[in-house]
């Protein structure tokens, strides 16, 4: 779900009308959907959720496609969390429903520094029945996750718009060992993009946001190539005939996406088209698909961010790098450019 903090526009890329926010006084009394989830054993969060009356509304922090996400409080513990909740009725289409089910599962899964924690998923009763026969009044699905008071780093680029090189390569390092991490899952990302890169008041950057991501069971299982935000796509998404998308794991398309990010970070938007272009489907697919000069990068970038970048962005994925290889590249490793989380904190947070 795309996140758009209130007061601020939504992204130019993906536009979608927010929904009605749900009432503040709605009742949370909701059962655990996975109890093994709900047990908080971080140093962070040392409350146990049971229900989701043990939390407060603090405040709304944003709408996206189909929920609203809440500040939320647990009220012996005062603990912060983010609680995100997805709204169904009847109409709801089966797609979305079985979307919104294996980002749930995929959040029972992992356990990353780099990747965001969910600390219990709760829902209406009929939503989870096999054959959703059940979900006549529709319901809602709540996740409990950890609270990013930085918010994501789109929102960073619309209040600095740009960062600096040093500050970059550290995202790029923290998203690299998070895919890492989600890779050797068989998890492919499907949906790299800087709204769904979080940052805490600890600098960290973490990937959040499982909704179009896939879990590929074997070794020759392909993914659902139109799942994700068109812009942030790879050649072999946008055109499979083309670029032999039909046979690719997608793993490649995660570092596709995440180049695209790096350069957005250095150019201050997104870097494909020009400033006054639109990024519809036929200028995203010529340009990305038939575009076959080699992509111009700032004179003013470093040649190992330049090397890095042509290294993500190689429109052939059988060519392009694989995480381990961008893990030991040295845009993310030399001691020149290397940042700190506190750097990072200072930038998001600036003290006035």
């Amino acid at each position: 779900m795309t996140l758009v903090r209130e007061r601020r526009h939504q992204q130019g890329l993906r536009l979608s009308p927010p929904p009605p926010p749900v009432s503040a006084t709605a009742d949370f009394t909701h059962r655990s959907l996975f109890p093994a989830l709900s047990p908080a054993s971080s140093p962070d969060s040392p409350a146990i959720i049971e229900s989701l009356s043990d939390l407060e509304k603090v405040e709304v922090l944003g709408h996206g496609d189909g929920g609203t996400v809440y500040k939320v409080r647990h009220k012996k513990s005062s603990c912060i969390y983010a609680l995100k909740v997805l709204r169904f009725d009847n109409n709801a289409a089966t797609g979305i429903l079985q979307q919104v089910a294996r980002e749930a599962e995929i959040l029972k899964l992992v356990d990353s520094p780099y990747v965001i924690r969910c600390h219990g998923v709760f829902d209406s009763g009929a939503f989870m029945s096999p054959d959703h026969s059940n979900n006549e009044g529709g319901g809602d699905l709540c996740f409990v996750m950890e609270y990013m008071e930085g918010g994501s780093l789109h929102d960073v680029l619309r209040a600095r718009q740009r960062l600096p090189e040093q500050l970059i390569s550290r995202v790029a390092k923290c998203v690299l060992q998070g895919l890492r991490y989600l890779h050797a899952m068989q998890i492919v990302h499907r949906d790299i993009k800087p709204s769904n890169l979080l940052i805490n008041g600890r600098g960290e950057i973490k990937i959040a946001d499982f909704g179009v991501s896939h879990m590929v069971a074997g070794a020759d299982e392909a993914c659902d190539l139109h799942m994700g935000t068109y812009a942030y796509m790879s050649p072999e998404r946008f055109d499979p005939e083309r670029w032999g998308g039909r046979n690719a794991d997608g793993f490649a398309g995660d570092v596709w996406s995440l180049g695209l990010v790096v350069l957005q970070c250095y150019v201050g938007r997104f870097p494909l088209i020009g400033p006054g272009q639109k990024p519809d489907w036929p200028t995203l697919m010529c340009v990305i698909c038939f575009g076959d000069q080699r992509l111009e990068m700032p004179e003013t970038a470093s040649p190992e961010f330049r090397s890095f970048i042509w290294r993500c962005l190689e429109k052939d994925w059988r060519k392009r790098a694989k995480v381990d290889e961008l893990l030991d590249h040295p845009f993310v490793n030399k001691t020149c450019c290397a940042s700190t989380d506190q750097e990072l904190v200072n930038f998001v947070f600036p003290v006035d």
